[in-house]
């Protein structure tokens, strides 16, 4: 049975950005239904850019999300509850070129309206039009520190996307 979501404008999202990117992770997912990967992103965020609603998240090149990335026009960007934190880890610690992680981990994929794919069990999701990405290049660190989280020198691709949907859990009261 397929879960209840009802629309809300990104100005209704309740959540705090820091906790739910930072602390209880996000999944992004690209593709179709037919053929999608996700991954668990603990980085990203939210805001106004070019008078648009947007999210941005980055994926290191190695992933295999990243491929999924370069061809879609869409991503979605979702939230779950505690209770899934086992589920996200796995997402975020096992290649979806290796294994079907929906199956491992007992999430249901579905497909908005405009094919974008999420899962029935986020209390929250973001679906984003992409509208630029760029590569996140180390001359331009102005804090010298920030190159200690690139040992293999795998710089992300940092992609920035209009949200053009927000799905709530229609059960959520927050």
């Amino acid at each position: 049975m397929a879960a209840k979501f009802v629309k809300i404008s990104p100005q209704d999202i309740r959540d705090n950005p820091f906790k739910a990117i930072g602390d209880e992770w996000m999944l992004v997912t690209a593709g179709s239904l037919g053929s999608y990967n996700t991954m668990t992103a603990s980085w990203g965020g939210l805001g106004v850019l070019w008078g648009k609603n947007i999210a941005f998240c980055v994926i290191r090149p190695t992933r295999y999300t990243y491929e999924f990335m370069e061809k879609a026009d869409t991503f979605t960007l979702c939230f779950f509850d505690g209770k899934y934190k086992k589920a996200l880890s796995f997402c975020g610690t096992h290649s979806g070129r290796d294994y079907d992680k929906a199956r491992e981990t007992g999430l249901t994929a579905a497909e908005t309206e405009n094919g974008s794919v999420y899962f029935n069990e986020a209390r929250l999701v973001l679906e984003c039009k992409k509208l630029y990405y760029d590569d996140i290049n180390p001359r331009n660190f102005v804090d010298p520190e920030i190159d200690s989280h690139y040992p293999d020198k795998d710089y992300h691709r940092m992609y920035v996307g209009e949200i053009i949907n927000v799905l709530k859990k229609a059960d959520d009261t927050e």
